[in-house]
């Protein structure tokens, strides 16, 4: 069986061609040193249970979106800033995640065109962020 051509996100096919740029630039393991007046060493360390985060981006070469789909993406993002969505990736992995605070959907056109038509090409990045533990 052929691997899916899209990830998907609250059912809006994403190429999957954008690439998770960020997926190991995390830690499930928060952990933090300090000092005890004494000089003795105080680590805290604590498992996160959600709030990695999930780029997906494409490049000059690779993961083109249409910009059609770019602005379904923007639109459910401003429709529904905090809600979750499920994300499945084109390997299959499933996620449940919102939109990352700040600016979570951009993209610029392939080139230049005055009046690009909606299936015309956008180099994209898209920054959700997990909700819930990792469902990998």
């Amino acid at each position: 069986m052929a691997a899916p051509k899209f990830h998907t996100l609250g059912g809006l096919q994403i190429p999957r061609g954008m690439v998770w740029v960020d997926e190991f630039a995390w830690n499930a393991v928060e952990k933090s040193l300090g000092y005890s007046v004494t000089g003795a060493a105080l680590i805290d360390a604590a498992v996160r249970l959600a709030g990695q985060p999930i780029t997906l981006q494409g490049e000059v070469e690779a993961g083109w979106i249409k910009r059609g789909a770019l602005k379904a993406l923007k639109a459910l993002n401003e429709a529904n800033a905090v809600g979750e969505h499920a994300l499945v990736l084109a390997d299959g992995r499933t996620f449940t995640v919102q939109f990352a605070p700040g600016v979570a959907v951009e993209g610029k056109p392939l080139a230049r065109p005055e009046l690009p038509a909606e299936d015309y090409p956008y180099i994209a990045t898209v920054r959700l962020i997990t909700v819930t533990p990792s469902e990998q």
